[in-house]
């Protein structure tokens, strides 16, 4: 089951969840007890390596196409 993470209106606390696929969208129940919960969109960090074994950090804020044609550039 994938891990996602929600964020809660009203008390603005942010927490993750293991739901099945088909319910990621529907709104979740916060740890604190409230309902309405939305699900947000995590930030993933990555390290690759190049050629002599330096290491290049993926920032956030920028394409998170993954090298795909989604248009960013990359």
């Amino acid at each position: 089951m994938p891990l996602y993470e929600y964020r809660c209106p009203k008390c603005r606390t942010t927490f993750e969840t293991l739901r099945p696929m088909r319910e990621a969208s529907s709104a979740a129940t916060c740890p604190k007890g409230h309902a309405g919960a939305e699900r947000v969109v995590s930030l993933v960090a990555s390290r690759t390596y190049g050629d002599g074994n330096e290491a290049f950090s993926m920032g956030g804020g920028g394409c998170a196409c993954g090298g795909g044609a989604c248009g960013c550039g990359r």
